[in-house]
């Protein structure tokens, strides 16, 4: 399950130093077609890191045969340095692959750049491009377990999925346990298609995906300078679905991987489903979701297995949606301890013992809905951050 099972791609992940851990820091995925179309979203933080930029650029040119990502650095924040190296990178990614694979000729503006790790500090080059090409040379259909491990911070696992189409496939890796709070993605991720479809195609289908998926997930309220989900295609089924069809896969993809995201949080003892339902559109249902999602009082509750639904419903209050205070009706774990507006069944028949949680806030405005996940605030969660990264 991952980024090398749909047809037509490699891919490798190998130790460069980068990591202090001496664990493998380097993963590269190549698509070897016959397709090489891209769509990707990125971090809206106005402070973008260096290979996000340049992933920008490369993607509108709807052509990328190479995703070359690092672990053990950010690259964000560094300047014009810093974007030259990720060039350099690309560059070196594209000169290798060629040497090596005469029938894969590429230039380095088909070869997308992802990095994490700490902010503000530029890469080691000296050690990042020869792991490059220790990647290349590790290329494999195999690839995609070792990838996907490559691209870890604190992950304590690696992410990976598969959805699978009529004769088509999507496959997909993801890294990401803290300053998930994106704009439009979350952490890093790539994603991988046999279907054939083109580049607009691609792009339809992952942002309708990703805007009710990682777009919904927020664990601690950071928005990341790095986030990155790209989407390739190789064509290699020779099938082509509908644009249905690969939206609805997609989304079962990403839908999975951010879950995943949420299952292993920094510090977190419970997974967490806001489900905002009754609302007068689905954008304040998500604001809803998203500032009781972000309410430390909420989330340090949950850690003390505590359903305080009076937290829940200050933090309701403090949004700008449609509702009357004294209609909201909050369940917890499908107990209803609040309604319209007052204690309602025995906050104590709540069981938050385990790990999953479920709160139900229903405004009473309208027929829209939306959910978000999250994640509770524990002691933790101050130790895992004590060196934050992307």
């Amino acid at each position: 399950m991952s980024v090398t099972i749909p047809r037509g791609f490699r891919a490798a992940g190998v130790a460069a130093g980068l990591k202090s851990s001496g664990g493998a820091d380097v993963a590269l995925v190549v698509n070897d077609g016959p397709d090489a179309g891209v769509a990707g979203v990125f971090t809206t933080n106005r402070v973008k890191a260096a290979p996000v930029l340049w992933s920008q650029q490369v993607v509108q040119g709807g052509v990328v045969r190479a995703v070359v990502l690092n672990s053990g650095g950010a690259n964000a924040c560094t300047g014009p340095a810093g974007f030259q190296d990720t060039h350099a990178t690309a560059e070196h990614v594209a000169a290798v692959l060629t040497s090596v694979s005469p029938r894969l000729i590429l230039g380095a503006g088909e070869v997308a750049v992802c990095s994490t790790g700490l902010i503000g500090e530029r890469l080691p080059m000296p050690k990042l491009l020869p792991g490059v090409r220790s990647a290349i040379k590790s290329l494999s259909r195999d690839g995609g377990r070792a990838a996907a491990e490559a691209i870890m911070t604190t992950d304590t696992r690696p992410k990976t999925t598969v959805a699978r189409g009529s004769g088509w496939t999507v496959g997909g890796m993801a890294k990401g346990s803290g300053m998930l709070a994106p704009g439009m993605a979350t952490m890093l991720c790539v994603l991988t298609t046999d279907a054939v479809a083109g580049p607009a195609t691609l792009d339809a289908a992952l942002r309708a995906a990703t805007r009710v998926t990682f777009d919904r997930v927020d664990s601690d309220g950071c928005m990341s300078t790095n986030d990155t989900v790209l989407l390739l295609a190789s064509g290699a089924s020779g099938i082509e679905p509908t644009p249905a069809e690969l939206e609805a896969a997609v989304t079962a993809a990403c839908h999975d991987l951010a879950q995943q995201l949420v299952g292993d949080a920094e510090g977190a003892t419970k997974e967490v489903a806001i489900e905002v339902v009754g609302a007068a559109s689905e954008d304040e249902a998500v604001e809803v979701g998203r500032t009781v999602s972000r309410s430390n009082l909420v989330k340090t509750a949950l850690f003390g297995n505590d359903p305080n639904w009076g937290r829940i419903l200050a933090a309701v209050g403090t949004t700008a949606a449609a509702f009357d205070p004294d209609e909201v009706d909050v369940a917890v774990n499908g107990v209803w301890v609040c309604r319209r507006g007052t204690g309602a069944e025995d906050r104590s028949s709540v069981d938050l013992t385990g790990r999953d949680v479920t709160i139900r806030i229903d405004l009473h405005a309208g027929t829209s809905a939306a959910t978000i996940w999250t994640n509770d605030l524990s002691h933790a969660y101050v130790h895992e951050n004590s060196a934050y990264s992307t």
